[in-house]
């Protein structure tokens, strides 16, 4: 695997792609230190601190931990995650966008640019949020300047700022290696990591403290196991063999091989989990531009990540987008005629319409498991936390840990095949990566 490796960096082309997008995510990391005018990023920082885990803290592991830092940066990517979502839930229902699915090149850079403007929709609606419940839950003392004059500086400011981290991700996938919204997301979690774990370490050497060795022992023994459990996961698949008979074409034989269809256990990926995230969100950024009222407390007091309520709506949601994501990215029926175009069919089924159902009924059997999975990791990070007393267990947890491990089968794949299409060996000696895709 060393010369592997190795040979990554004697492709110039590669190599000018991994150094593209290294300068894009040290470009990106820089951005995140430059703070949003008019805050007392002492006292964000203090908030954060306190917090035992609510909306905000898991916003602020997706942001890439701008949110806390109060940075240019501290909406993140999320407006775009969220609009991208609603666009791919707009071509399944609406007639519309989903004429413009099928014409092709033009019809994606429509649905891009609509997008774009999704984009910037949300994130004005999710700044005025911020930038309205920041004095309500921190005091006067967390903004330096006129309320109104910071809510409409912040709406211009993390708004451009989300439109930036958009463009950097675009540049990624078109002129780097692996998806650059992914890898930003990822490149935030994984800088946390240093902090939160000299952070855990530290408090093993408090008097007294609520974390010792035995917690940490755990800790590790739970994290090998979580990514061993998402390996499994996202690799997981359930082949269902396809045979194509034979037929002569003038004196030509085609056909008669064996083959399979790969059905993925976790055909939607890391997606319903950001999606679930998304919407839980949105109560609370509403709320927060009615600040001190019955349902701003209300709505608060619900997105606690240990809540009955919101471990159940979580998990409800997880699952649900689960298949809801899955019908999206696969479809049976084209399947089925695809195959009955060329010959082929599954032993004991009959081609077309009963090899559409069969398939269907196959992923929608194989799509609970991964679902339910989905659902434990998502929720798991905050109890994790909160038992063990240790701050890195919200990376550790689950969530962040899902993103990392399938990001990076995901850039392993992507490198390998350049590896191999140019003659040389890839990352195993038997086999090769296989992404969530």
């Amino acid at each position: 695997m060393i010369g592997s490796f190795r040979d990554v960096f004697k492709i110039p082309e590669l190599r000018s792609r991994i150094g593209f997008t290294i300068a894009l995510l040290v470009v990106y990391r820089v951005g995140g230190h430059i703070l949003l005018p008019g805050v007392n990023q002492a006292v964000i920082e203090q908030f954060f601190e306190q917090q035992a885990g609510n909306m905000f803290k898991m916003y602020d592991m997706f942001a890439g931990g701008n949110l806390r830092r109060a940075s240019i940066f501290a909406l993140g990517i999320m407006p775009y995650i969220s609009a991208s979502i609603i666009m791919q839930l707009a071509t399944a229902v609406v007639p519309y966008f989903e004429k413009l699915q099928k014409e092709g090149e033009e019809g994606r850079k429509r649905i891009n640019q609509l997008t774009r403007y999704g984009t910037v929709a949300l994130g004005l609606i999710q700044s005025a949020g911020i930038s309205r419940s920041l004095p309500a839950m921190l005091g006067a003392g967390a903004v330096t300047m006129d309320p109104n004059g910071f809510m409409l500086l912040s709406m211009l400011t993390l708004t451009a700022g989300t439109v930036f981290v958009m463009w950097l991700g675009e540049q990624i996938t078109e002129r780097g290696i692996g998806n650059g919204i992914s890898l930003i997301i990822t490149i935030g979690i994984v800088a946390r990591y240093p902090r939160d774990l000299g952070n855990t370490l530290q408090k093993l050497t408090i008097p007294g403290s609520d974390f010792t060795y035995a917690h940490l022992a755990m800790l590790i023994l739970v994290t090998i196991g979580i990514v061993a459990g998402i390996v499994a996961i996202t690799q997981g698949e359930r082949r269902i063999p396809v045979q194509y008979a034979r037929r002569m074409v003038g004196r030509k034989t085609y056909g008669g091989q064996q083959t399979h269809i790969p059905l993925k256990v976790n055909t939607s990926g890391v997606m319903p989990i950001i999606f679930a995230q998304s919407l839980l969100m949105a109560p609370s950024m509403i709320a927060g531009l009615v600040p001190g009222s019955v349902l701003s407390d209300t709505v608060m007091r619900w997105s606690v990540p240990t809540s009955p309520v919101y471990v159940i709506s979580y998990a409800i949601l997880v699952i649900g987008f689960s298949y809801f994501y899955t019908a999206i990215v696969f479809n049976p029926v084209d399947l089925a005629d695809n195959m009955k175009k060329y010959g082929g069919f599954i032993p004991g089924i009959k081609p077309g319409k009963k090899t559409a159902e069969y398939i269907d009924r196959v992923l929608t059997r194989i799509t609970l498991p991964g679902g339910v999975f989905l659902a434990f990791i998502a929720i798991m990070p905050a109890f994790l936390a909160q038992w063990l007393n240790a701050p890195i267990a919200w990376q550790l947890g689950g969530t962040g840990l899902l993103i990392v491990v399938g990001v990076v089968l995901d850039t392993m794949q992507q490198v390998e095949s350049h590896l191999v299409m140019r003659s040389y060996e890839g990352f195993m000696k038997s086999g090769r990566v296989r992404g969530r895709r």
